[in-house]
């Protein structure tokens, strides 16, 4: 019996389409990812070589003010947490276990069900580890930490909560769909 007997594919595409009508400038993106998800029955999997569903964390402080980005050690950029499904079919719940992996921050809960943000990018190959490039399908949730105290993991190399005004003078160091998220969390 598998770890995850639930599959919440149909759900997810739900979830996508409420997602692509509250955001149509994403519309393409979300069909994209519906269509992957629909006709990729091991999506879940990272053994999908060509690309496969992970889980990401917009992991906002108690106050809602400031957002948790870690410094990713293998690539080497600023993003939100986030991983693999590794077989979960629940990306809200990757996104828990992978913010509570990579923080040290126990007791992350949501901020909302809903999906925040979609993206769909490509990871480069690492011939030392026989991983071709692939692409990631990353649904990523609004969560929020109960405290600001992190441990940095082995999976960074930094992690340091952001305000508004850190994306808006770092920007440069930031990928266009971290801007997308922080322009559209602190527009609220």
């Amino acid at each position: 019996m598998s770890e995850f007997p639930t599959d919440y594919r149909a759900e997810i595409c739900k979830a996508l389409q409420f997602f692509a009508c509250q955001h149509p400038e994403q519309r393409s993106t979300a069909d994209k990812m519906l269509d992957f998800i629909r006709q990729t029955p091991d999506c879940f999997e990272r053994s999908h070589t060509s690309g496969h569903i992970t889980g990401s964390a917009w992991l906002v402080n108690p106050r809602r003010d400031q957002v948790l980005l870690t410094l990713h050690h293998k690539l080497k950029r600023w993003m939100q947490t986030g991983g693999h499904a590794d077989g979960d079919s629940n990306p809200l719940r990757v996104a828990l276990r992978e913010a509570t992996e990579e923080s040290g921050i126990c007791g992350i809960i949501p901020a909302s069900p809903d999906i925040f943000d979609i993206d769909i990018h490509l990871i480069p190959a690492r011939p030392d580890k026989g991983e071709p490039a692939h692409f990631h399908y990353d649904i990523r949730y609004l969560l929020q930490a109960p405290h600001e105290q992190f441990v940095i993991s082995p999976e960074s190399d930094a992690l340091a909560w952001w305000s508004k005004e850190d994306f808006a003078t770092r920007a440069a160091e930031l990928d266009t769909s971290v801007l997308r998220m922080a322009r559209r969390y602190f527009a609220q």
